[in-house]
């Protein structure tokens, strides 16, 4: 799980426009624009012009495309959210960039666990992704810390509150890489299907959307910290529902490599004996067919499915009664609108559209 989505469902796209929500979260995209660039302008000052690509040598978004609002959604959510809970202009800046920090260690993280090379950072190294994520993972360490000195200058926090902050961002990421390590080399057991949403994806997904509140957590008082603590459980269950997306669209690569999935989960414990035959094949090595979670397993992923839409549900009518103004009932449509390419038939498939 990465706080890096991608819209490629039209329909919801074209509908979560429709109902205002692009253009409500217009003012938090634009500063979020400002927060990124400011944390990317702190670079040449950490790391020689060598190692950095220059204007449009970078596979990461420039901050005036129209794949910003896709790249650094939840990132805008959560500032949106800050706003509306009564942080202060001055706050909302430093937990914007400071968010920008943590979505680019985890997204370095993830490279590293999925043999991947993304990059957040304009860098530029002639081969290698694994080294290209040590080196964001460097960059990014030092540009937190770059973040909350520009806090400390600007009166937004004290000296030993910026340590507390990178105590408790570590310490969470730790409790997360925990549960990502022990997977290396593959799980033995599979949890029941509550067991693994309470134990794996409110971790993986949850408490990755919680380290947005860290900092806040430390920093705001009265009835902005009451706001921001009520607050804090909803988002991680939306964190939840998309850890649990991820895992209808990464079916066969977590069968492949024995990791975490809930679809195997639901098919272990509550399938259909066939559907239980069928992944029982694919765990002894068979390759899955094209389409084999849309037909094969097409009852246990819908099952799987609705939780997702249970979790994002939840979490969107928590937020409205803390005064939130993202409507609840387009919540579905919000599951349906961020998920990667790969994932679009599938999920029109499941919820009934094709």
């Amino acid at each position: 799980m990465t706080l890096s989505p991608v819209f490629r469902s039209p329909d919801s796209v074209r509908l979560l426009a429709q109902e205002g929500v692009w253009e409500r979260l217009a003012p938090a995209v634009e500063a979020q624009t400002r927060a990124v660039a400011a944390v990317r302008g702190d670079l040449p000052s950490l790391l020689d012009a060598r190692f950095l690509a220059g204007h449009g040598e970078s596979g990461t978004p420039p901050e005036d495309s129209p794949t910003f609002l896709q790249e650094f959604f939840f990132l805008i959510l959560f500032r949106s959210l800050f706003q509306e809970l009564g942080v202060s202009h001055e706050r909302l800046q430093l937990y914007s960039e400071l968010d920008f920090c943590i979505k680019g260690t985890i997204t370095a993280a993830d490279n590293l666990f999925d043999d991947q090379g993304k990059s957040l950072l304009p860098l530029k190294v002639e081969a290698g992704d694994r080294f290209l994520s040590i080196l964001q993972l460097m960059c990014f360490e030092r540009l937190a810390r770059r973040v909350l000195d520009r806090g400390l200058k600007a009166g937004s926090l004290s000296r030993g509150q910026d340590d507390e902050i990178l105590r408790g961002l570590i310490s969470l990421m730790a409790d997360i890489g925990t549960l990502e390590g022990s997977e290396e080399g593959g799980v033995e057991e599979i949890p029941t299907p509550d067991e693994m949403v309470d134990g794996v994806h409110r971790v993986r997904g949850g408490a990755l959307f919680a380290l947005a509140f860290v900092a806040p957590a430390v920093l705001e008082t009265g009835v902005v910290a009451k706001a921001i603590q009520a607050a804090e459980p909803a988002v991680a269950r939306l964190g939840t529902a998309f850890q649990i997306v991820d895992d209808l669209t990464d079916f066969e690569f977590d069968v492949g490599r024995r990791s975490h999935n809930l679809l195997v989960s639901q098919i272990h414990h509550r399938g259909a004996p066939a559907e239980q035959e069928a992944l029982d094949r694919l765990q002894r090595g068979d390759a899955p067919a094209s389409g084999m979670v849309e037909d094969v397993f097409r009852e246990s992923a819908r099952a799987v499915l609705e939780r997702a839409y249970s979790e994002a549900r939840a979490s969107f009518r928590e937020l409205e009664k803390l005064g939130f103004w993202f409507p609840p009932h387009l919540a579905d449509e919000v599951v349906h609108a961020i998920v990667g390419l790969e994932g679009v038939t599938r999920m029109a498939t499941l919820a009934g559209e094709g």
